[in-house]
């Protein structure tokens, strides 16, 4: 596809859709490969650099601070600039991230680089989201949401067994530049097909884009119904990303008693699982919609699911054996249905406001899931100093998360405002 001008609010043709798509979801992938691959790396990294529980909490969650500095602004310049200038300005910042991780010989060094990567990718779902906020009708947005998701859930895979072989061979050092590379030709990609995004188009109603938007974030703090997402999206979502990406290696491996490549083998199961269950939301989403299911509904009846999981998990602890990972793959898939939050919170507020409404919740969500994967680090490294058992520490942690999580649906149920 040649790179043209779009009228708003014309919607993009079926097969330009799909080029754009996949450009953006490989762009995605790598940043989803990056996110994931400290928990695959963990192992080699704490025997390396000698680093605590509490270090390598706050070396992943390095990540995730980066990308959450970058939200507010990212909304503004996707709004003003759109998808396409704003993703490449922010993924040249993730090659340079990936460059100075594979130099680092200090644990200060590595989480430099890790927050540099995090605000390199911050804008590799934002930006896409931004653009079929305007591009793409409504259930197709609910589906795109999903299928990038599951194009996520498809670099986290390749963070973990793939990772695994590929570690004898070049070392995690090589293995970073490489991801660099691989984002250097992602951007290319993105910047041949994606189409120029124009901000006050010809034809479009002028309340659409209207002249008075000075590009803050007033009507989004504003919104009940983005408030009422909140706690749901910082604990619930962000505790299952964390999970996935951090927490769920080292459960097993400190609680199931797992080898550490029996624990990449786990990985793989669960990013599996994740990738299949976004890539089963994106085919029945639509139909969903079309039947009036809303969003919320599916939230609440859903989310209890996970809550049930993680009693198991704590109550079983190094018995679950075995099992680990197919209780960790339940819990991370039982709380996707908060995933659906991301785009509604997107279609609830006007296009002209996308970029910004969806940046926003992305803070809340990638803010918690900082605080969770850091904050789990703390509560076992806490566990540990007052007597307890590795395992049981990482049960205590474990339990403390799910109380937080339940908390934040119970909210979601109590605050009822009508969706703008």
């Amino acid at each position: 596809m040649s790179t043209s001008t779009l009228t708003h609010p014309d919607r993009l043709p079926r097969r330009t859709a799909v080029v754009v798509f996949l450009a953006f979801a490989l762009a995605y992938f790598f940043s989803a490969l990056v996110r994931a691959i400290t928990a695959t790396l963990s192992p080699t990294l704490t025997t390396e650099f000698s680093l605590s529980a509490q270090d390598l909490g706050l070396l992943a969650g390095g990540y995730f601070l980066g990308f959450s500095l970058t939200q507010l602004p990212l909304g503004r310049l996707l709004d003003k600039h759109g998808p396409k200038k704003v993703v490449l300005a922010f993924l040249s910042f993730a090659v340079l991230g990936c460059l100075a991780f594979s130099w680092a010989d200090s644990f200060h060094g590595l989480l430099a680089a890790r927050v540099l990567c995090g605000m390199g990718v911050s804008a590799c779902l934002m930006a896409p989201l931004t653009g079929y906020r305007r591009w793409l009708d409504a259930s197709s947005q609910l589906r795109s949401n999903s299928w990038m998701l599951m194009t996520g859930s498809l670099g986290m895979l390749a963070a973990t067994l793939p990772v695994q072989w590929l570690m004898p061979i070049w070392g995690w050092r090589a293995l970073f530049v490489m991801l660099g590379l691989m984002i250097a030709i992602a951007m290319v990609l993105i910047a041949l097909v994606v189409p120029i995004w124009q901000t006050t188009p010809a034809g479009a109603a002028s309340t659409q884009t209207p002249h008075h938007d000075d590009g803050s974030y007033r009507e989004i703090w504003r919104s009940a119904y983005f408030w009422r997402m909140t706690p749901i999206g910082f604990f619930t979502y962000g505790g299952m990303v964390a999970i996935q990406t951090l927490w769920a290696g080292p459960w097993m491996t400190q609680v199931a008693g797992w080898t550490a490549d029996e624990a990449a083998k786990g990985l793989f199961l669960i990013n599996l699982s994740m990738l299949v269950t976004f890539w089963l939301w994106g085919l029945v989403t639509p139909g969903l919609a079309r039947r009036g299911i809303p969003v919320e509904r599916l939230i609440a009846w859903g989310l209890p699911l996970s809550f049930g999981v993680i009693g198991t998990l704590v109550w079983m602890g190094p018995a679950v054996g075995s099992a680990a990972a197919a209780g960790l793959a339940l819990l991370c898939i039982s709380s996707t249905f908060v995933a659906l939050a991301q785009p509604a919170v997107g279609m609830a507020f006007p296009s002209h406001l996308a970029g910004r409404a969806l940046s926003a919740y992305n803070l809340v969500v990638f803010a918690g899931i900082f605080v969770v994967q850091w904050g789990i680090g703390l509560l076992v490294d806490a566990g540990r100093g007052m007597g307890l058992e590795k395992p049981a520490a990482y049960q205590a942690a474990l339990a403390c998360f799910g109380i937080c999580s339940g908390l934040s649906w119970v909210y979601f149920l109590l605050k009822k405002p009508v969706q703008p």
